[in-house]
């Protein structure tokens, strides 16, 4: 929640409205987004696209959800745990973690806007049609995609773990936090 006496106004969670003192009497609908995936592991590349998309929302929500067609390194409580170390620096982001339908997910918690990072224009195939997937689940949930930086795009949650598998170094390519667990996954593997 944001402070009073810096930003002199105060969101009343209960209707979903931020209030402005300066602007008493206009309200604005709280904009709640999401930012799905598996994050296995979260990546520096993740962390950007969650900092600027948090700039542009309310409330920010990271949901580790479980992809039945992978195998994972890192089970979803470690996965949540690394995320809320990787984004502690971001005030207004919540991380949780869910197994189910992602639009079941995002009715229950409100959320009127799913953000989601693009790296080539391969994701961007694979995005958009998720993207019409969940429109047709839930007409009135926006999606909104912004692009990785630049430094940022050869970075995959797969050739992080591909590098730590082999011995390679992750340093620079994931957050401090992850790149301790890595190490210590590998020795335990």
């Amino acid at each position: 929640m944001q402070r009073l006496a810096k930003t002199r106004s105060h969101t009343d969670v209960r209707n979903k409205r931020k209030v402005d003192s300066k602007h008493i009497g206009k309200e604005k609908i709280m904009k709640k987004a999401i930012c799905t995936g598996s994050f296995d592991p979260v990546t520096n590349g993740h962390v950007n696209i969650f900092e600027r998309a948090a700039k542009l929302v309310d409330e920010l929500i990271i949901c580790v959800f479980i992809n039945e067609q992978k195998k994972y390194l890192f089970n979803m409580e470690e996965r949540v745990e690394l995320l809320r170390e990787a984004t502690v620096h971001i005030d207004n982001v919540t991380v949780d973690g869910c197994k189910g339908l992602a639009a079941d997910y995002i009715r229950q918690h409100d959320v009127n806007l799913i953000i989601r990072g693009l790296r080539s224009a391969a994701d961007f195939e694979y995005e958009v049609n998720k993207a019409q997937m969940m429109r047709h689940l839930i007409p009135t949930v926006d999606t909104v995609f912004l692009l990785t930086a630049p430094e940022f795009l050869f970075i995959s949650s797969s050739g992080v773990r591909e590098l730590a598998h082999f011995g390679g170094d992750v340093h620079g390519l994931v957050p401090e936090c992850v790149e301790f667990a890595l190490q210590k996954a590998m020795r335990n593997s």
